[in-house]
């Protein structure tokens, strides 16, 4: 299980906020980023690959790997190590083959 660093719980700002992780209430602090999030929720991955399944979780928390992947308010594909959490905001996992629009 993923906890936070001491000197981390001083330096964030103590603001609490409400976003939804697949249908669930959660609150997390202002300045985590959504993929932090997850993890201090207690979810381990953010999608599911498309071909076989697996469970993905973020990796590198800085934007490289893209395993990070979740649907922020209906918005498919966003990387979650990089977008801060807001207030109201609904995060989805993503399961399964993704749609493309071409």
């Amino acid at each position: 299980m993923f906890k936070r660093l001491h000197e981390a719980q001083h330096a964030l700002s103590q603001q609490p906020v409400t976003i939804t992780i697949d249908g669930r209430p959660v609150q997390c602090r202002e300045g985590d980023s959504v993929a932090a999030a997850l993890f201090a929720a207690g979810f381990n991955s953010c999608r599911d690959t498309p071909v076989n399944a697996t469970p993905r979780g973020p990796f590198c928390m800085m934007g490289v790997c893209y395993d990070c992947l979740v649907s922020i308010d209906g918005q498919p594909n966003q990387q979650g190590c990089m977008t801060p959490a807001r207030t109201g905001m609904n995060i989805e996992r993503q399961h399964g083959a993704r749609k493309v629009d071409v």
